[in-house]
């Protein structure tokens, strides 16, 4: 799907992605285990199954049977051609999250499941601050160096701009430890999630910049056992194909019995 702003440059996020280990896709793992056991709470079997994932080797091992579908900006996915679809921690790299929603809800059939996780915005919000705090020291200036990540609000709203039904999100947060910021950043790379942001500076960074930057970070978010903490939230989000045999809302004023008459108390104007 094209957009008037491209955030993502896709050819650098592709080779970082390459350069991605299995051995350190903690959150892959993460994300499926938690999407695991929201699957294992809905009363269906789904035998159509697609997963919107660059990450092949952990999907298709976690959901066997799934189609995995790389999560280029238009996605490979036939209408009304599964019965769950789940979209896995791409999202913030997305140059069109609310198009990729809908490509997933036009890719199910009524009442089918959608799932996705997502990274949240309280992602990485220590090293986005040192970050930012020591580029304005030595360069004077800011330029993006971590990926936007929507907040919890924005991206339940995204299930009902993209035409899903029963909107639901919900969140979790992982404090990690690392040695030091250049630990970090090391693994960041290694799960394929350093800056592929398309306005990024493209010079090489002054060195400074990193020993500022660890400078900054044992500072302010170090553990008494003088190690740093990193943020990652990981927001989860379900909705519904609409369907006819779905829950509705009744409509307002329609109901045939007073609350107060429910509870059998006396009911009591509010003073102004």
């Amino acid at each position: 799907m094209n957009t008037a702003t491209t955030l993502t440059d896709t050819r650098a996020l592709s080779l970082h992605r390459k350069r991605a280990t299995r051995a350190d896709l903690f959150l892959q793992d993460q994300a499926a285990d938690e999407l695991q056991d929201r699957l294992g709470m809905v009363n269906r079997t789904f035998t159509d199954i697609a997963v919107v994932t660059p990450f092949a080797d952990v999907w298709s091992v976690r959901i066997p049977g799934a189609r995995i579908v790389p999560d280029t900006d238009t996605l490979d996915l036939e209408p009304a051609s599964c019965d769950l679809v789940i979209h896995a921690l791409g999202l913030h790299w997305a140059n069109d999250p609310v198009g990729q929603l809908i490509q997933c809800r036009r890719a199910l059939r009524p009442d089918g499941l959608f799932l996705g996780a997502a990274l949240g915005g309280q992602t990485l919000e220590e090293l986005r601050a040192c970050l930012g705090q020591a580029e304005i020291a030595v360069a004077g200036g800011l330029s993006p160096r971590v990926a936007p990540m929507g907040e919890i609000r924005d991206l339940g709203a995204l299930l009902q701009r993209a035409g899903l039904a029963l909107p639901v999100a919900d969140s979790i947060a992982l404090r990690t430890e690392y040695r030091d910021s250049l630990h970090l950043m090391h693994d960041l790379r290694a799960m394929g999630e350093t800056n592929a942001l398309h306005q990024r500076r493209r010079a090489i960074p002054p060195r400074r910049l990193f020993s500022e930057t660890a400078k900054l970070y044992a500072d302010t978010f170090s553990t008494p056992e003088q190690r740093i903490v990193a943020t990652f939230e990981i927001v989860f989000l379900t909705g519904w194909a609409p369907d006819d045999s779905q829950q509705k809302p009744l409509r307002p004023g329609s109901a045939q019995q007073r609350l107060a008459d429910a509870l059998a108390v006396a009911e009591r104007p509010l003073t102004d």
